[in-house]
């Protein structure tokens, strides 16, 4: 079993990359974990967007 991190600043890029690396490698995939967190600095808002895909080779 492995695991890969991604993390992003807009979700379209974070699902670009997990579509890349599933289409690019021959895996089973036995979970994702999704997580958006938000914090706020000055007046801008920053948003992280990361997800882990639990899988096999």
């Amino acid at each position: 079993m492995k695991v890969k991190l991604f993390d992003e600043d807009h979700e379209k890029d974070l699902e670009a990359a997990i579509n890349d690396f599933l289409s690019e490698e021959d895996v089973e995939v036995i979970d994702i974990k999704y997580q958006v967190s938000l914090s706020v600095f000055s007046e801008e808002q920053v948003y992280c967007f990361s997800a882990m895909i639990i899988y096999q080779k």
